[in-house]
C-alpha cells in the first residue's frame, strides 16, 4: 500500500466505500471486511491500529444492536454493522499508509480539487488526533482540581461542561494562531509547489484499473441478485 501514489489510495478508497454500499449480504460484507483488516495489517504500527479497529468494532456492534432493537431483523443488524466497519477501516488504511502533505498534493494535482478545500480536508484531519489528546489533557486537569464524571448521564453531561469550555477555548487559540501563520505564509496565492512526486506510476495504473473492475462486476452481480 505505501508503494502507490495517494490518488490510488484514494480511488480505493472510495471503491471499497462503494462495494461496502452495493452490498447487502452479511457473507460478502464479512469478507470485505476481513480483506480490509489483512490491508491493516500490512500497513505497520499494529498496536495502534488494532486499537482502533476495536474501537470501531465495539461502535459496530451498538449499531447493529440498535437496528435490531429499532425493529429491524437480524440479518439487517449485521448488513449494519459489517458496512460501519467496511466503510471506516478502509479510511484508517488511507491514513496510515499517506502523508498529509501528499494527500494534499494528489487532491491539487491530479483531482484538482482548489487548494483551499484540499487544504482545509487534510488540516481538519491533521487535527482530530491534537484534539483528542487535548481533551484527555484536560479532563485529567479537571479530575486533579476535583471535577468528578460520576453520576446518571444528565449529570456526566454537565459535569463534562467543565472539560469542553477549556478545551474549545485552547481550540480557539490554536486556530488563531494557524490563521496568522497562513496569512504570513501568503496563504491564497494562487501558485503552488509540492516537494514530493504524486504523478501515477504504471503499476497504480493497473490497480485503478483492477478498482474500477471489480467496481462493474459488484454492480453487475448486484443487479442479478447474486450478492
Amino acid at each position: 500500500m505505501k508503494h502507490f501514489v495517494p490518488v490510488t489510495k484514494l480511488l480505493g478508497t472510495v471503491a471499497f466505500s462503494f462495494w461496502a454500499l452495493v452490498l447487502h449480504t452479511p457473507g460478502p460484507l464479512a469478507a470485505l471486511v476481513v480483506i480490509e483488516l489483512v490491508l491493516l495489517g500490512f500497513t505497520g504500527n499494529i498496536a495502534r491500529n488494532f486499537k482502533a479497529a476495536m474501537s470501531l468494532a465495539v461502535f459496530a456492534v451498538f449499531l447493529a444492536v440498535v437496528q435490531l432493537l429499532g425493529g429491524g431483523s437480524l440479518e439487517s443488524a449485521y448488513v449494519t454493522g459489517l458496512r460501519m466497519l467496511a466503510m471506516t477501516i478502509v479510511f484508517i488504511i488511507l491514513l496510515t499508509t499517506t502523508r498529509l502533505q501528499d494527500l494534499t498534493a494528489a487532491l491539487v494535482k491530479q483531482i484538482h480539487i482548489p487548494y483551499e478545500y484540499a487544504f482545509m480536508f487534510t488540516a481538519a484531519l491533521r487535527f482530530v488526533p491534537d484534539f483528542i489528546a487535548e481533551s484527555k489533557t484536560v479532563q485529567e486537569a479537571q479530575a486533579c482540581r476535583g471535577l468528578s464524571t460520576k453520576g446518571n448521564v444528565f449529570k456526566k453531561c454537565i459535569h463534562y461542561m467543565g472539560v469542553i469550555q477549556p478545551l474549545m477555548l485552547k481550540s480557539l487559540g490554536r486556530s488563531e494562531t494557524m490563521a496568522l501563520s497562513l496569512e504570513l505564509r501568503g496563504f491564497g496565492n494562487n501558485e503552488h509547489s509540492f516537494m514530493a512526486n504524486v504523478r501515477p506510476a504504471g503499476c497504480d495504473y493497473a490497480v485503478m484499473a483492477l478498482f474500477v473492475g471489480v467496481s462493474v462486476l459488484v454492480v453487475y452481480m448486484r443487479i442479478f441478485g447474486i450478492v
